[in-house]
């Protein structure tokens, strides 16, 4: 059977100056999971490093180029779930991890849990050697643009999560 992998860039408007770069990015993502399942790695192998890829793209709202929360932090949610035997890692509000998606697939594999969300999450990603990144290497000038015209406009600030099935 030929491997086949989609990926999309996130949900709502793209801006005409934001197309080319964003198209790369999910053109890169698809190929970086290709890759893998073309030399036969498993699709969660595949689908962890097109996210990955993802998150360290400032074009996308995940890892490096997340939206901000109300105190101008990057806070990140992801999930990941095994399509063959429904097994599934998940944290939230995760703050200074370049790539959530590693540390929800550690959640899924590791743990007897589920969900890990803040501080727990944040012990785990230490217990399991997960790098930590200055949270100011996460936020792009576009994103610390958006924050300072959502407060000027009053406008409430709500987290996005990325969700991501393997099958």
């Amino acid at each position: 059977m030929k491997p086949v992998i989609v990926v999309h860039g996130g949900a709502g408007r793209i801006f005409k100056e934001r197309e080319e770069g964003s198209r790369t990015g999910v053109v890169r993502a698809a190929l970086r999971g290709y890759g893998i399942l073309k030399q036969g790695g498993s699709a969660l192998d595949a689908v962890e490093e097109a996210v990955r890829s993802m998150e360290d793209d400032p074009h996308f709202n995940a890892g490096c180029g997340s939206v901000l929360n109300e105190k101008g932090e990057v806070e990140m949610d992801a999930i990941i779930m095994d399509g063959k035997n429904l097994d599934s890692g998940a944290v939230s509000a995760v703050k200074c991890i370049a790539n959530p998606i590693k540390l929800a697939r550690l959640v899924m594999e590791k743990t007897k849990h589920m969900l890990l969300t803040d501080r727990g999450a944040h012990l785990f990603a230490q217990a399991m050697g997960i790098p930590e990144t200055p949270g100011e290497k996460l936020i792009t000038e576009r994103s610390r643009e958006r924050w300072k015209n959502n407060l000027e406009k009053g406008r409430k600030i709500l987290r996005c999560q990325k969700w991501f099935l393997c099958l």
